[in-house]
């Protein structure tokens, strides 16, 4: 019987006429198989793929992640971008550059926008001694100048008890004399005559910030410090028979007399002779505010410059760290959009709008140059560094 015997054709037995494959193969199947290996030509074609940008980002990686940054000396950039000569002009500079401007596709809501401009505008025309002096680059000349100028009555310098007077310190700032009278005239907690006595009082006294308590009486002060304008030492703050919003000592006065009404009013005279020997200081409304901001303007930059082991990092990748990885206005960030693709969160996600209302990056900088927080040099390739002190 011969091997290559067959089963009889049958209606039973159906040869298919195409086999359908299992699973579709690649077109790349029948090319060899190799370990991937990194070779100058292949890292060369990648980087032919990159933008410029991730180019800069991975040369800055190079740079501060592993070794210190190249330091060919003091940079000048600071001096050479910002053009002022003398103490206004520096005034007037600082406190305009503070915030930037709110974009328009902030990703905030109308309310959290007016919150942010509200805030903005409530924050007092101030400057820190620091910020000063370090665009001006002279101290000598400066302090020179800032005297001078208390002395004609233009400016104002504003001691803050407890907040430090060194150049670090937040204590020591400045004021033109024509803002300040400006903020008295609008503020609505003071009468007008008050305000008028008060104005009198900072022209005749502008070369110090403590005023002596007798010269208003005690529902004056109390109207100047609700306001803002008069604050009392701490020390007397910290005594159990003295109120610092100075509005204790009317209402128990107006007390029912009692067995003890005497022991009160005694109480109440020796507190009011008190007053009468106290030392108030001047301030300006919402100085809180702005002196947490300021403080957490600095504390910023030292966070985002700690990030890097060596604690220097280029100032350009700072500047990115400070905004976040917000979406731009550049060419292939449009594009993405259009394309529905990601281009980098909405500036009102970030710390920089969220926690610090939008402020500058170039004006937290100088801050903290300022306070010797941090040092500006010359790379001489990626432009100037940072460095925290």
């Amino acid at each position: 019987m011969p091997l290559h015997f067959t089963a009889a054709q049958s209606s039973r037995i159906r040869k298919p006429s195409s086999t359908p494959s299992s699973r579709r193969q690649s077109p790349f199947a029948r090319h060899t198989r190799a370990k991937p290996f990194h070779s100058p030509n292949a890292a060369r074609s990648q980087d032919w793929g990159k933008t410029a940008l991730d180019r800069e980002n991975d040369i800055h990686y190079g740079y501060y992640q592993d070794s210190h940054l190249p330091d060919i000396g003091p940079s000048k950039y600071i001096s050479e971008t910002t053009v002022v000569n003398n103490v206004i002009q520096t005034i007037q500079h600082i406190r305009n550059t503070m915030f930037s401007d709110l974009p328009d596709r902030a990703g905030m809501n109308s309310t959290r926008r007016a919150e942010v401009l509200n805030f903005r505008r409530a924050l007092p025309p101030i400057v820190s001694v620091a910020h000063v002096q370090m665009l001006l680059n002279a101290p000598t000349k400066v302090e020179r100048e800032i005297v001078e100028l208390v002395n004609a009555g233009q400016v104002r310098r504003l001691f803050i008890p407890g907040r430090g007077l060194d150049s670090d310190g937040l204590g020591d700032c400045l004021v033109l004399i024509d803002d300040w009278e400006e903020i008295v005239r609008v503020s609505s907690y003071i009468s007008d005559g008050l305000k008028e006595k008060f104005l009198k009082t900072l022209r005749r006294n502008t070369k110090s910030s403590a005023i002596a308590a007798d010269l208003f009486s005690l529902e004056e002060t109390s109207s100047l410090v609700r306001a803002g304008f008069l604050v009392s030492p701490s020390s007397l703050a910290k005594h159990p028979s003295f109120d610092t919003s100075l509005a204790s000592l009317p209402s128990v006065a107006r007390s029912p007399c009692s067995n003890t009404c005497q022991s009160q009013q005694e109480t109440v005279e020796s507190a009011q002779r008190r007053f009468l020997d106290t030392t108030m200081f001047l301030s300006i409304p919402n100085l809180g505010p702005y002196l947490r901001l300021l403080g957490a303007g600095r504390a910023q930059i030292m966070v985002l410059l700690n990030k890097s082991r060596s604690g220097e990092v280029p100032l350009t990748l700072l500047r990115d760290r400070w905004d976040g990885a917000v979406e731009s206005d550049a060419h292939h960030s449009v594009a993405k959009r259009a394309r529905g693709e990601f281009s980098g969160v909405l500036p009102g996600k970030t710390k920089k709008w969220k926690e610090l209302y939008g402020m500058n990056f170039r004006w937290a900088l100088e801050e903290a140059l300022g306070a010797g927080l941090i040092e500006l040099f010359d790379t001489g390739s990626v432009g100037p560094g940072v460095r925290r002190v």
